[in-house]
């Protein structure tokens, strides 16, 4: 099946730098998005839902032809505490299964279950390149993410197709770790992390929001989809194109032990190696629109 007629979509993770977009797309595209929120709904495109707390307003959710679920913690948005890890899971695993388990009890579930994951599934790959058929990594965020998806099977289970999007590192403006990265590099500050020769798994906004449309749009897609670029590049390659196409120098490489010491325990992910490619979407006909560094950058800024 291709793009959908005018849908009812669902969306958790709205506000998000991804969720904000794709909401965006689809009501561009004359679709009737409702948005899940954690506050008293101000109109008929709100639904209340408490995701620690694991409640959904399902009667909200009747009618829909998709969900979408993005929700979850920032991974770069605060240093790595006990506390701050455990929100990290919780954001992600209790809202999934709250969400998996509201729609397998409609009596007319949704088409399509979409539901967020991360490239942090697999874990420090070095340079080694890995599709959707690797197993888990080990790990903080690959145990997260294990727990992420394995939360949605209470929707798989009741029939609903359900697909899981591996989030590479997003190319934006809005938000995320190239959020920050922008004013850095426009302010002659920015430099390769570490000795730069770890891969950067890397997918420009535009082409993240699209391949989530295609998961919803296409019927036979289920199962675990990498939405990362075709050619990963390592930080270095990547710190290069930020200073080229802003015309800025890199000259302020950031030691390794001073990104320990500014951010804990997720240094260790900034300084890993992700080598992972989307096998899976591109066999599903998916076309990238900016599948290189160089306009993926120019797209974002």
């Amino acid at each position: 099946m291709g793009r959908m007629e005018r849908s009812r979509i669902v969306v958790a993770g709205a506000s998000g730098l991804i969720g904000g977009a794709l909401v965006r797309s689809l009501a561009a595209d004359g679709h009737e998005v409702v948005r899940l929120v954690r506050r008293e709904p101000r109109g008929a495109d709100e639904v209340r839902w408490d995701p620690e707390r694991q409640r959904v307003d399902t009667a909200g959710l009747v009618g829909c032809d998709a969900v979408v679920n993005l929700a979850g913690a920032g991974i770069g948005d605060r240093r790595w505490t006990p506390e701050y890890k455990r929100l990290i899971r919780d954001s992600r695993v209790l809202g999934t299964a709250a969400l998996a388990e509201a729609v397998a009890a409609l009596d007319t579930p949704p088409r399509v279950f979409v539901n967020g994951s991360a490239m942090g599934f697999y874990g420090d790959t070095g340079d080694r390149a890995v599709d959707e058929d690797a197993p888990p990594g080990d790990g903080f965020l690959p145990s997260v993410c294990v727990e992420w998806e394995e939360a949605a099977h209470p929707a798989a289970e009741a029939g609903v197709r359900t697909a899981y999007a591996r989030t590479g590192l997003v190319v934006a403006r809005g938000g995320g770790a190239w959020g920050r990265l922008f004013p850095l590099f426009r302010a002659g500050l920015g430099g390769r992390l570490g000795d730069g020769r770890q891969f950067w798994s890397y997918i420009a906004l535009h082409d993240e929001v699209a391949a989530i449309r295609h998961l919803i749009d296409h019927d036979g897609l289920s199962g675990p989809f990498n939405l990362t670029a075709p050619e990963p590049l390592t930080n270095r390659e990547v710190t290069e194109a930020m200073a080229r196409v802003l015309h800025r120098p890199a000259l302020f490489p950031v030691p390794a032990a001073v990104l320990r010491t500014v951010l804990g325990e997720l240094a260790g992910d900034v300084l890993g190696s992700q080598r992972v490619v989307p096998r899976r979407l591109l066999e599903s006909g998916f076309t990238f629109a900016f599948p290189g560094i160089d306009e993926a950058i120019r797209a974002a800024r």
